[in-house]
């Protein structure tokens, strides 16, 4: 499984803890370190559990709850990307875990903001502004597939209050949320970081040029 604290991959053995049973089922707390970062991972299970020497283990698990840390880690925003549209995209990232809609929101409005600024886009409503960005023919194309995306999962046509209202918290598809702080991440490598890796082996190749006596790339 993969750590939700530093997503590296690890072989999962827990230790087992069952607390209590009530109406639902019986309930256990597993806890593990991760071996690459050392931090604890505790989970919440609802399931059957047996104990084989003196420990025990999960024959079924029917439910699970991710204790600590709250969620799964996103990938780190890149420091190359402005605080101006890095705020909304971390607290999605943070809410994600008690509320997809409210994640939702906030990332929808992320996008919004990121189609504007940085694409120029000038419509009224995210679904026209992906549309235009689509129009406009100057994203590659997994990014344009990736927004087109956005809205049929979305299904904006089913819930128009999406696109005219970004920020409005509402029911949203399974994988919806998630799907939204991919095309973000997404989109904050094309606009931020690949520019300015870009610029600065320009600048290092300028440098080399100049060092060696030859004309600079303008």
């Amino acid at each position: 499984m993969k750590c939700p604290h530093c997503l590296d991959s690890y072989h999962s053995d827990p230790d087992i803890l069952p607390f209590a049973q009530d109406s639902k089922g019986s309930w256990a707390i597993s806890h593990e370190i991760c071996p690459s970062c050392t931090n604890v991972i505790v989970k919440l299970i609802k399931g059957q559990f047996t104990k084989v020497g003196q420990r025990y283990h999960i024959r079924l698990a029917e439910q699970e709850i991710l204790v600590y840390p709250k969620a799964y880690s996103r990938i780190p925003v890149a420091p190359e990307v402005t605080a101006a549209f890095a705020i909304d995209y971390k607290e999605a990232c943070l809410v994600l875990a008690d509320s997809s809609k409210a994640s939702a929101a906030l990332s929808r409005r992320c996008l919004q903001h990121i189609l504007r600024e940085k694409a120029g886009i000038t419509q009224s409503n995210l679904a026209n502004e992906i549309q235009q960005a689509l129009d406009s023919n100057k994203l590659p194309s997994y990014l344009m597939e990736s927004l087109d995306a956005v809205r049929n999962i979305g299904n904006f046509a089913a819930h128009s209050i999406k696109s005219t209202s970004t920020v409005e918290v509402v029911d949203v598809e399974p994988g919806e949320a998630e799907w939204n702080l991919d095309v973000i991440e997404a989109l904050f490598d094309f606009y931020f970081v690949q520019p300015e890796a870009i610029k600065k082996k320009r600048a290092n190749l300028n440098k080399k040029l100049g060092d060696a006596g030859k004309p600079q790339l303008k």
